[in-house]
């Protein structure tokens, strides 16, 4: 059994593996530019964030329905449940799909269709995350957040993805203070590629109460200590972050110098499909290439937990799971 964990940066549309891919293809009468599900494993192959979304939105085009969407989600909740994940705050991109005249309450009903059921079935308690793609318009951002209005009682925050640098967190102040005032949780992808300031415009301009990647604070010496002294949560992606050329190699991860400095950091898969492993792939990855000792990656676990959108009572709980863990290897 893996340890117990909760994954806060997954991207739904990103655990698309091959084989779902075309089973979705010829269930939809969608014809993908390769040939079997080998030669689309190979194009899996990055220089940096943009190439990767170029593929990624292109084989968006396989989700239609509501039950393919249910079916993508549960995929994800029958491998994540293997290893340890035990909560999931799930993020979705719905102007990927509205745009291509998939309507978002297909999109958001498809979704909890099986998040609603993984509880029971899997033993993960979830959380569905709407993100703004923030290469598009503000306006963009506003008029999906009206159209998911009936469906927000799915929906328990909001997040902004998708091509960071020339796009700063403060264009989406509005749709965030929205968001805000309905009493959703707020989250922002800042610090990846884009600089350390767009992280503190995150927290000041938008509200966020947790930064997804994060990574680059650490050339802000004064943001590194405010991150600390506030213990704002930071759910890196290290698979991706290599995948993605944010990092040259895992033995350059900055992971340990991160906790080492007192910051709040998670282990996360983000597009796991994409970026050659799930959840646990990540911790076994960083566990062999920085050498962590089992406490440490206890306390990768446990800040999961401690970051989590999750009542009290089950916070507790999970976190005494960690602590009762018992390694075996």
């Amino acid at each position: 059994m893996s340890l117990p964990k909760a994954e806060l940066h997954l991207h739904i549309e990103g655990t698309l593996e091959p084989e779902l891919a075309f089973a979705l293809a010829a269930r939809n009468g969608v014809t993908l530019p390769f040939a079997d599900t080998e030669e689309l494993r190979h194009a899996y192959s990055f220089s940096d964030l943009q190439s990767f979304l170029d593929l990624y939105y292109a084989l968006m085009a396989v989700l239609r329905t509501e039950q393919d969407f249910a079916d993508l989600a549960d995929a994800y909740l029958a491998r994540a449940a293997g290893q340890g994940v035990r909560h999931a705050e799930i993020f979705f991109d719905p102007q990927a799909h509205t745009a291509r005249g998939v309507e978002i309450g297909t999109v958001v009903e498809g979704l909890a269709r099986a998040l609603e059921r993984s509880e029971e079935r899997y033993g993960i308690s979830t959380r569905l995350i709407m993100c703004f793609l923030r290469d598009e318009p503000a306006a963009s951002a506003l008029e999906t957040f009206e159209a998911a209005g009936p469906h927000l009682h799915r929906i328990s925050g909001v997040g902004l993805d998708s091509a960071e640098v020339g796009n700063p967190p403060a264009k989406f102040r509005e749709v965030y203070q929205l968001a805000a005032a309905a009493g959703l949780r707020r989250v922002a992808h800042a610090g990846e590629e884009g600089p350390a300031e767009y992280i503190r415009e995150a927290l000041d301009v938008l509200g966020v109460e947790r930064i997804d990647h994060g990574l680059r604070c650490l050339e802000d010496e004064e943001l590194v200590a405010r991150l600390v002294r506030e213990q704002v949560p930071l759910t890196l992606c290290p698979l991706s972050n290599v995948r993605l050329r944010c990092i040259d190699t895992l033995a350059d991860h900055p992971l340990r110098r991160m906790l080492d400095a007192g910051l709040l950091v998670t282990v996360n898969s983000d597009d796991p499909a994409y970026f050659g492993g799930y959840v646990e792939d990540n911790f076994t990855a960083v566990r062999d290439a920085l050498g962590l000792d089992r406490e440490t990656l206890r306390t990768l676990a446990a800040n999961s937990f401690k970051a989590a959108f999750l009542d009290e009572p089950r916070r507790r709980a999970l976190l005494a799971e960690v602590a009762a863990y018992q390694f075996t290897d």
